[in-house]
This record gives structure tokens, sequence and C-alpha cells, in this order.
């Protein structure tokens, strides 16, 4: 019995990779059918309360600096008081959005946001054309 000892030895890996490929079909099969569930207990909502709708206040500052207010016309120099009367009939929840003319200065636009501030609104918007 003679031995060659440069003889050097094949694997055949082709079985091993034929069957990786079937396991990694029937996985991809099968995984979208896998279903998780796992039960929680979810707090009770109060179902009698309804959320109710507050209307926007809209307020355009037209480029003759004349204010109008949900349809209500009022004068630039007496806006501060004028407006701050005219919401206490508002809701303070609801939000405000001004739409400026481009035209106008920076500082006409920051004074009537001051205004509605102080009157006590939080959500206040400046509307743009985009």
């Amino acid at each position: 019995m003679h031995y060659d000892w440069d003889e050097k030895p094949d694997l055949n890996i082709t079985p091993l990779v034929d069957i990786m490929l079937v396991l990694l079909a029937i996985l991809m099969v099968i995984a979208p059918n896998i279903v998780y569930e796992e039960n929680i207990k979810l707090p009770q909502g109060s179902a009698s309360k309804q959320i109710e709708k507050i209307p926007p206040v809209h307020i355009v500052i037209k480029k003759d600096l004349t204010l109008t207010v949900n349809k209500d016309n009022f004068q630039i120099n007496s806006f501060e008081d004028n407006f701050y009367k005219y919401s206490r009939s508002l809701d303070l929840k609801s939000t405000v959005m001004i739409s400026a003319d481009k035209s106008l200065k920076y500082g006409v636009v920051m004074r009537i946001l001051g205004a509605v501030k102080q009157s006590g609104f939080t959500e206040v918007s400046l509307a743009t054309n985009g």
C-alpha cells in the first residue's frame, strides 16, 4: 500500500448549501405567518366625555394696517386694549392664526403677536403661503 502525501482531500459542501437553501426558503414562507400575541390590560377611558372642537381665531393684518379678527374690524393704534376686551368672549384654549401682508414690517406683526399673548392665548401661529 502506497500513500501519496501530496494528495489534498476535497471537501464537498454542495449538500450543505442545498440543505441551507431549502431551510431558508421554508423560513421565508413561514415567517410572515408567525403571530406574536401578548395580552395586556388597558386602562378604562371615560366614554361619556366628548372632545369638543374649539373654533380658531383668525387675525388678518392688511397692507394698510387694518386688522380683522373673525370678521370684526380693529384699528392698530388701539388693538391691544380692544383685543383684550374682545378676547374675554373667546375661549383662551383656541388656536390663534395670524395672517399678515408680507410688505409689513416685522415690528408690526410682533406687536400684534405680543397683544395676543398678553390676552392669554397660548397656541398662536403665523400663517405662511406654503
